[in-house]
């Protein structure tokens, strides 16, 4: 099962990974699935929580084809980049403070390779 794997920056863990949680519970919802994704525990540094969520890109499909236009509509070049504005947007709404990478990229440009 193909998966995206996201890194997540935040200063409040606790906060940020219940809000995530609680918003893919309702994506999940609204697709019909279940346990579709995974919040890692964090990892503190420099005065932010470093963790990973992982979620089903069939998730992610069913939802962006339910969403249509909507989904079509966010920034960013393919599924991935669309999800994570959409996440990002989310936490925006509530006010936390949380960043969000595609985990392979971030491998991949740490070494230079393109």
């Amino acid at each position: 099962m193909e998966r995206i794997h996201i890194n997540v920056s935040a200063t409040d863990y606790d906060k940020s990974s219940k809000e995530i949680t609680s918003t893919l519970t309702l994506m999940e919802e609204m697709v019909h699935e279940n346990d579709c994704f995974v919040v890692t525990d964090s990892e503190f540094a420099f005065g932010w929580h470093f963790y990973v969520v992982s979620v089903k890109s069939g998730m992610v499909q069913k939802f962006a084809d339910q969403k249509g236009k909507e989904f079509s509509r966010l920034k960013g070049k393919g599924l991935e980049k669309k999800f994570l504005s959409w996440l990002s947007e989310k936490m925006k709404q509530k006010n936390l403070k949380v960043k969000f990478a595609i985990k392979e990229e971030m491998e991949s440009s740490k070494y230079g390779l393109f």
